[in-house]
């Protein structure tokens, strides 16, 4: 079996999700650092244009997404089992909270408090990402209602270790505790004083800990240029298969092009091999790469043709940008005057913490 390369950089949260899982299973592998903005040279051409943070290479597959990782990580390496519960649907749908309304507290904590040292070209980058302006400021005030918002959170985890177990799901760590983790991990890293206010949970305290504890497995560096090299000379493994309950007759050799659902959608085109309900596979032909095909996990994927739509398709996600927009600033007005705030000038930011979604966070992936 090919060697596992890891594409990722040491503060990513997500990928600090897929190291513990390597942690959890004892997995050895190989680290591929990446920068943490465009452009990235040596990464984009293995995963067909598509930006996010990490991806994993196996040989001539790639497998972009946290999610389909992880999936894949299961299949290949079964034991030991991610789901020690055999709860394995929940274990995966946890990730519609953790990835997003924890992880965007997180976010607004952070950045908040870290503000003025954040880089331009990471804020230029973010926002050129999320289509949405990274803006410092408005994190900023909203930090006090961030920590309310993450304490929150927290007391969940700690409500359910009060029986005693050590793991979220029992005696044995699985993929809910590395979903979770992600996002505490990150806090403890970039955030003291807001770990520092939740590790007055004892039993979330602990669980941190012994979450630590598992490790990383064993990880070995290797250069960009050699992953390259790997892609070039491998075959793929991937094998053809249509999904006969496929909504939209999405079937192989179909020409379609993928991206995420929610930002960073750099649509990567390619040849369909196979689809799911959870993840998408596409053939691609790269002329330095040879073949090269790409497992993209986005458990909410957006597929279409790749013939003549593109253009129809960029004013609707426009469009769609705008209405957002539009009732984000209803939303926030009719908050602020709820609480008698004005909703311009250096009164407006309070009105966003009441709903963490009043703005699109950036991520740091």
């Amino acid at each position: 079996m090919a060697e596992i390369i890891f594409h990722h950089y040491d503060a990513s949260p997500f990928s600090e999700k897929v190291r513990i899982v390597f942690g959890i299973k004892q997995l050895a592998w190989r680290s591929v650092v990446i920068p943490n903005v465009m452009p990235k040279p040596l990464y984009t051409p293995i995963t067909g244009g598509y930006r996010r943070t990490p991806s994993m290479q196996i040989g001539a597959d790639v497998y972009c997404d946290s999610q389909c990782i992880m999936r894949e990580l299961e299949r290949r390496f079964p034991t030991p089992t991610l789901f020690p519960d055999g709860g394995e649907g929940l274990h995966y749908a946890l990730a519609a909270w953790t990835d997003k309304v924890f992880f965007m507290a997180a976010v607004g904590a952070i950045f908040g408090h870290i503000g003025d040292s954040v880089p331009q070209h990471f804020i230029d980058d973010r926002t050129q990402m999320s289509g949405t302006p990274f803006d410092l400021a408005r994190m900023k005030a909203a930090v006090p209602v961030m920590h309310e918002q993450l304490r929150a959170h927290a007391r969940l985890i700690e409500t359910q270790l009060r029986d005693g177990r050590p793991y979220l799901f029992g005696a044995a760590p699985g993929l809910a505790d590395a979903q979770v983790y992600h996002v505490t991990w990150w806090l403890r890293t970039a955030h003291s004083q807001a770990a520092d206010l939740l590790d007055r949970l004892p039993r979330y305290r602990a669980w941190n800990v012994r979450m630590h504890a598992l490790g990383h497995g064993t990880r070995s560096e290797i250069a960009g240029e050699e992953a390259l090299n790997i892609a070039r000379n491998a075959i793929p493994e991937t094998l053809p298969h249509a999904d006969p309950n496929e909504p939209n007759g999405l079937k192989p050799g179909d020409r379609i092009e993928v991206a995420a659902d929610d930002y960073g959608r750099d649509f990567v085109r390619g040849e369909l091999v196979r689809s799911s309900a959870l993840d998408i596979a596409l053939l691609r032909r790269d002329p330095d790469l040879r073949d090269s095909r790409i497992a993209g996990g986005w458990p909410h994927r957006f597929a279409r043709g790749a013939g003549g739509t593109r253009g129809t398709c960029a004013r609707a996600d426009r469009a769609d940008r705008r209405s957002r927009a539009a009732r984000r600033t209803r939303r926030c007005g009719a908050q602020a005057r709820a609480r008698r705030i004005r909703p311009r000038g250096k009164h407006r930011a309070p009105c966003a913490p009441l709903r963490p979604r009043c703005r699109r966070s950036a991520d740091v992936k």
